[in-house]
């Protein structure tokens, strides 16, 4: 009897071609989705970038007192810069988004814009099934749309509502922001400015407006003024009771 437990010289030309043609397969299969994992590695750079310094813990700190009622200047720059729409419905993008707080004994208001608080424990990841949300070694939490099978989970797991889901096919992206039908998003930072150098545009704009109300830099750096003015000056952290620890902070609540 012939043994054919193993394939040796006298192989069948039919099993060799067969063979061959699932090796090319994949290789063809690697190669058709290497430049979409490429591109979103160098758009907003991988979880192994040399960028992304676990070193350093990009925060943003929120004075309310200086935050006015009515202004828009970090919403509208949030979304000039990533390209989102402007949002007419519940269901539209929002990665940043003007909240208006009354306290109920004191009838005192506060108006202050909410994101993604990019927690150093972030829920979002714990329940996303193929690892899409992850968190970069600085802190900063992101979706990779071609990981991302529009399950929600993070969307629910959020208690901050943060994250939005993009319901139709987009055009005029820009090409620093891929975003996809069909995938989560939310607030990056701006981590594709924070990679160049820059501050966030919502911060930027907040600026030029003239109210100043963000501070954006590295919490681990003890010299920096985000860090020196969480140091020195009462903040607090939207659902402390939650210990997620999270990089936004806010003054004067």
């Amino acid at each position: 009897m012939t043994d054919t437990r193993h394939a040796g010289a006298g192989e069948q030309p039919a099993a060799i071609s067969r063979r061959r043609f699932v090796g090319s397969a994949a290789a063809l299969a690697g190669i058709a989705i290497a430049p979409g994992l490429l591109f979103f590695e160098f758009a907003h750079g991988d979880r192994k970038s040399p960028g992304a310094s676990a070193r350093v813990r990009w925060g943003m700190l929120v004075d309310t007192t200086r935050c006015t009622n009515g202004c828009t200047a970090c919403v509208d720059a949030c979304r000039g810069e990533n390209g989102l729409p402007a949002a007419t419905w519940p269901t539209d993008p929002q990665w940043i988004r003007k909240v208006e707080l009354r306290e109920k004994k004191t009838g005192r208001a506060h108006s202050l814009p909410m994101m993604c608080q990019h927690c150093a424990h972030p829920p979002c990841v714990d329940v996303c099934p193929t690892g899409a949300s992850f968190k970069r070694a600085d802190g900063i939490v992101l979706v990779d749309r071609h990981t991302c099978i529009g399950c929600r989970y993070c969307m629910m797991a959020c208690p901050y509502k943060a994250r939005s889901f993009v319901h139709e096919n987009l055009t005029g992206q820009k090409p620093d922001v891929p975003r996809g039908k069909g995938s989560v998003e939310a607030c990056t930072l701006c981590v594709h400015r924070i990679d160049r150098g820059a501050q966030p545009a919502c911060v930027e704009a907040c600026g030029t407006a003239g109210f100043a109300a963000l501070v954006f830099g590295d919490l681990n750096d003890p010299s920096s003024e985000i860090a020196r003015r969480v140091r020195e000056r009462a903040t607090s952290q939207v659902r402390a009771d939650l210990r997620l620890d999270t990089a936004v902070r806010y003054q004067g609540l």
